[in-house]
């Protein structure tokens, strides 16, 4: 069994977070963009998020592929090269829409490589840990990422679209560094066999529950942050990005404790514990509705953000290590990309059906909470109080 190893990991945590945070700067970089140009209609900033996500879901059948095809350190600069160029195609001047879709597409090429690579790093006992680091250290970079991208950009867009380019530079540079690990290899005909494999990957109790899981907890985070938004002006009178982006501070730092608590409180071998942790998640989303300040929505959101990184972390460890060892890990995160994405694809866009048809977001957010704890009582129902056989790699 393979152990820990704490220099190529915190190179690929170095790596990652310059990427995650570039990735959260340009969103709203482009957002502060658009209001600066007048082009804010309703419909083109949900729709400037929207294009992001389109090419993972479309290209999760080959991504994966491609993530075992090639060495991971080599696919993440890929994925890297392709944000950096979506970038500078903003700095030039061109569509925000189209430039956006092209970072989605290096996202689409990164997300595999950038899980898939932890299993051949570490053994399947520091996965969690592994995974908790990751994900932390993603978090931490997501709040600096909006909080540096939107106030550079209000002082100067073409300086913050200089300052994201020279981050996805420095991640491409430490990739570099990474260890030359071996390709597994890929196969023909990758839509028959994603659609195969997403049908093997689901045959066992736990990686059905993981990948399902990771998909709910995706969707409802990115219906939670656009319900947020009206709610918060709505009921606690917050007009300004900044007051509200405080907010989504809290939910951020929640899920980096929850993170780090998570190989604890919810090691492998006890992921039926997870299911405790979407419950709590759902039910605080609940009391978040009921909410009429800020010291008690802040409270809850960092409650609601322990019990996701709680849930989180354990169904990733068990996603890579099922995927590793049963159907390849650059298929198996693909898969999982495909699921998470399409949900908020899905859960997004009903939100915004819904708020066009004057829906509160209040009752929204209460419903969100309802639909959390309903659904994972559903994908929990089968799950197994021991590991199962994993399928055979054929």
């Amino acid at each position: 069994m393979k152990s820990l190893h704490p220099q190529p990991l915190h190179t690929l945590m170095g790596a990652q977070f310059l990427t995650a945070f570039a990735d959260n700067a340009i969103l709203f970089t482009a957002i502060a963009m658009v209001l600066q140009a007048g082009m804010a209609e309703g419909w083109y900033i949900p729709a400037l998020q929207s294009t992001f996500l389109i090419a993972p879901v479309l290209l999760a059948p080959w991504v994966g592929q491609l993530a075992d095809a090639w060495p991971k350190p080599r696919v993440l600069l890929a994925g890297n090269l392709l944000k950096l160029t979506g970038t500078a195609l903003i700095l030039l001047g061109i569509d925000p829409l189209l430039a956006y879709a092209v970072v989605g597409m290096g996202a689409a090429v990164y997300g595999p490589a950038k899980y898939g690579i932890l299993p051949e790093m570490v053994g399947s006992a520091g996965l969690v840990k592994a995974n908790a680091l990751i994900e932390g250290s993603t978090i931490v970079a997501i709040i600096l990422g909006t909080l540096v991208g939107g106030k550079l950009a209000d002082y100067s867009i073409d300086l913050a679209l200089m300052l994201i380019i020279l981050s996805f530079a420095l991640s491409i540079l430490i990739a570099l560094l990474l260890p030359n690990l071996p390709a597994r290899g890929a196969e023909p005909q990758p839509l028959r066999h994603f659609i195969g494999r997403t049908r093997r990957f689901l045959q066992t109790g736990r990686a059905r529950f993981s990948l399902l899981g990771a998909a709910l907890f995706w969707g409802a985070a990115a219906v939670l942050r656009v319900a947020l938004v009206g709610w918060a002006a709505l009921v606690l009178g917050m007009n300004s990005s900044a007051e509200i982006g405080g907010l989504t501070l809290w939910l951020a730092l929640g899920i980096v404790a929850g993170a780090a608590l998570a190989p604890r409180l919810i090691p492998a071998q006890l992921l039926r514990r997870a299911r405790m942790a979407a419950y709590a998640m759902g039910g605080l989303m609940v009391v978040l509705a009921l909410m009429d300040n800020s010291l008690s929505a802040a409270i809850i959101l960092t409650l609601i953000g322990i019990s996701g990184g709680l849930f989180l972390v354990p169904l990733n460890a068990t996603l890579q290590e099922i995927g590793h060892r049963a159907i390849g890990a650059g298929n198996a995160v693909a898969i999982q990309n495909f699921f998470e994405n399409l949900a908020m694809l899905l859960g997004v866009g009903l939100y915004t059906w819904a708020a066009a048809e004057g829906a509160n977001p209040g009752v929204a957010m209460g419903l969100l909470g309802l639909t959390v704890m309903l659904a994972t009582l559903v994908i929990a129902l089968h799950l197994p109080r021991i590991p199962e056989p994993l399928p055979e790699t054929p």
